[in-house]
């Protein structure tokens, strides 16, 4: 009776089959990402031939991408050949920033309670901030306030910052936002409200999710300088969460 040969290779396990097409399926949905990302993030539209330089795949594969992206409407080609946010985006835009809201609340509801102190989560839309998430402490008698949808230019406020600083690092960045990435945290007075105090932590960004920050406003100095160590443990909490 003949005995198959030791050099033949073995089929592959159920298990092995699956996980090789969850690690395929995982580097796809990466791919795509990030060939969103980098279309969103471009100001002037994006060729196929930079998203290959991007992800470093042939022109066959950004191609591809980018047609995918096209057919759920979330990229457009203008009319120069450039590939562009489209408005699928806007509603995927919501549903992550809705995910986060829902995540990040009961943090926010502790911190707001501990520190008494209006606390926000802020995320990075275009060159503006935007507040998703607003909580008020809930015994405080005075306490600064502003409403969720609430915008302002990133390149000013404590929160303007962070969300700066949890972007990759840029050539020419304002030393604030150098700071806040190194520190972990940035801190203003009166650059959005006048006379108030901020106090923001960038959050460790994940695949897919907006550079988004922990914002805490008050008139008090005293309770910003107080913030700052209870704001930078809670983000490690909020980080942990995230990935």
């Amino acid at each position: 009776m003949s005995t198959p040969s030791a050099d033949l290779p073995s089929s592959p396990t159920e298990e092995e089959t699956s996980a090789n097409s969850r690690n395929v399926g995982s580097k796809t949905l990466a791919r795509g990402l990030r060939a969103l990302e980098f279309v969103a993030g471009s100001g002037g539209g994006a060729t196929v031939q930079e998203l290959a330089a991007e992800l470093q795949v042939h022109r066959t594969i950004a191609y591809r991408v980018l047609a995918t992206l096209e057919d759920f409407k979330l990229v457009f080609k203008d009319p120069e050949g450039r590939y562009r946010a489209g408005a699928g985006l806007s509603a995927l835009a919501h549903q992550v920033q809705r995910g986060l809201r829902e995540t990040l609340e009961p943090y926010l509801r502790d911190l707001a309670r501990e520190l008494q102190a209006t606390v926000a989560l802020l995320v990075a839309e275009g060159d503006e901030a935007v507040a998703v998430a607003v909580v008020e402490p809930p015994y405080s008698s005075y306490h600064l306030a502003f409403r969720t949808g609430s915008r302002h230019p990133l390149d000013r406020g404590a929160a303007g910052h962070a969300l700066r600083a949890a972007m990759e690092w840029s050539d020419g960045e304002p030393e604030i936002v150098t700071k806040a990435r190194n520190e972990g945290y940035a801190s203003t007075w009166g650059e959005v409200e006048p006379g108030a105090y901020g106090v923001a932590i960038p959050l460790r960004r994940g695949v897919g999710l907006p550079a988004a920050c922990v914002n805490l406003i008050t008139n008090r100095a005293d309770v910003a300088e107080r913030a700052i160590p209870v704001l930078l443990a809670k983000a490690e909490e909020i980080n942990a969460s995230l990935s």
